[in-house]
């Protein structure tokens, strides 16, 4: 399988690295990216180079398509890769709002194309032991999830233009498609406060009360504010608390005043478990990981966060 690579920054390398060092049966045949690091890159990864990424699309040597860009870019990307029949597998963020996602989910639809959307935190052993004890737990009531970074000097991040959007949508979907993994329950309307702590165009701090399916309700929490970093998702249920933390690698078990563990992992790269279940989907061997219409829903919801934000309201979904 030959993969074309558009974007290898930060996050794209990541991809890049993973295809040429963990499958043996896959090939990184192609990249693009616009600044002039890009040909050393390709190089070092014996990956053929184009300025262009409409031509790595184009290119015969290419059968499918990683885009790991600001997600401004996507509709052009999705447009292309339907026209060209070429699967497209693209990094969260899906868009910069819901109408270009709900365009790049019809592209791909209508023309068959297989359409995947990188929201890897679903590979997080801690995400998933709570998936798996979440059942065992009885009603659950109310949910609280916090992601908490770094601040950020990814200069495109507080362009407006390309990024849509600050963590709301660069941060927040990571949690509410976690959430949205865990419980099988959907966000249906957010009341949200959203703030420019330390950044001068777009929100890198916001606490998002929400209301889910069967009446859950909770708490979204997500910065970039401080130096340090935790990603805590509490569950409070009938007969128990479920809490785990997905950076520092716990899952904890409350039953009456006796706090359990119950799974201890330690840090361990998710991209390369998302490609091994992308390449599988393509051959026909499994389910498409993560839908386009799963990368619309978190988008949806970090939408309805942003105009929530603008006077404190409750927005629908």
């Amino acid at each position: 399988m030959k993969i074309g690579l558009i974007g290898a920054g930060r996050h794209g390398s990541r991809y890049a690295n993973h295809i040429v060092k963990d499958f043996e049966d896959v090939e990184l045949s192609a990249l693009s990216r616009r600044s002039a690091q890009g040909r050393e890159q390709a190089a070092g990864w014996q990956a053929a180079y184009y300025q262009d990424f409409k031509e790595l699309i184009e290119a015969e040597q290419v059968e499918a398509v990683i885009a790991a860009v600001p997600p401004v870019v996507n509709l052009e990307i999705a447009r292309l890769c339907a026209r060209k029949n070429k699967p497209l597998l693209i990094e969260k963020p899906l868009a910069t709002n819901s109408d270009d996602g709900e365009k790049i989910v019809a592209l791909m639809r209508e023309a068959a194309v297989p359409l995947t959307v990188g929201q890897t935190l679903r590979y997080n052993p801690v995400i998933r032991k709570l998936r798996a004890e979440l059942p065992n737990q009885g009603r659950l009531f109310t949910v609280y999830a916090n992601q908490r970074l770094e601040p950020s000097d990814l200069q495109w991040l507080e362009n407006p233009v390309e990024a849509g959007g600050g963590i709301t949508f660069h941060i927040a979907v990571h949690v509410f498609d976690a959430l949205h993994y865990i419980t099988g329950l959907k966000v249906v309307r957010v009341s949200a406060m959203c703030r420019t702590c330390r950044t001068k165009n777009l929100e890198d701090m916001a606490l998002i009360h929400v209301e889910m399916e069967n009446g859950v309700a909770g708490i979204v929490d997500v910065s970039k504010l401080s130096s340090s970093r935790s990603g805590r998702y509490e569950f409070i249920c009938d007969n128990a608390q479920l809490h785990g933390d997905q950076i520092h690698g716990y899952v904890d078990s409350i039953a009456a005043a006796r706090e359990i563990r119950i799974g201890s992992y330690r840090p361990a790269p998710t991209l390369p478990l998302l490609l091994a279940d992308w390449f599988a989907f393509l051959r026909g061997e499994g389910d498409n990981p993560v839908t386009g219409e799963d990368g619309l829903y978190a988008i949806r919801v970090s939408e309805a966060s942003r105009e929530s934000s603008e006077d404190s309201r409750w927005v629908n979904v």
